[in-house]
């Protein structure tokens, strides 16, 4: 997880496969965070957390949150977007962990009560996500090819 400004130009996180990577930004504060989480949680509970509290959506977005607001950010005006969470390996079945890490996602902003802006979820592609800090637009990258997600194109 990192929080920046504007003066920082850009946070970006990488191989998002069926990890998902999160961006927010406070376009009024100008102070954006990103996130790169693995899990949607531990097999026992947040008690069960490890000392690094963002491998598991279910303790990295609330210390995303809790992170953005002491840098000034006020949830409200958050605009949250989301990458990854493919289905990497083959198969019926496969691992169904990027479906999961979705859902997670899902249900931990909702309980917050901050919206998903725009999302990038699924597939079977590896993607990087990149946060432009002075404007608070996020492209996300599929091997050669890249594209705004946010905001959407009119």
């Amino acid at each position: 997880m990192a929080i920046g400004r504007a003066a920082d130009r850009a946070l970006v996180t990488y191989a998002l496969g069926s990890c998902v990577g999160v961006s927010a930004f406070d376009p009024v504060a100008r102070v954006g965070g990103m996130l790169h989480f693995l899990l949607p949680g531990p097999a026992g509970g947040t008690a069960d957390a490890p000392a690094d509290p963002f491998t598991f959506a279910s303790t990295a977005i609330p210390a995303l949150l809790a992170a953005l607001g002491a840098a000034g950010a006020e949830r409200h005006r958050l605009v949250v977007c989301a990458a990854g969470g493919a289905q990497m390996l083959a198969g019926p079945d496969g691992s169904r962990l990027g479906l999961r890490n979705g859902a997670m996602l899902r249900e931990i902003l909702a309980a917050h009560a901050v919206p998903l802006a725009a999302e990038d979820l699924g597939g079977t592609a590896a993607r990087s996500m990149i946060l432009d800090l002075p404007t608070g637009a996020v492209t996300i990258r599929t091997g050669p090819g890249e594209r705004l997600l946010w905001p959407a194109a009119p």
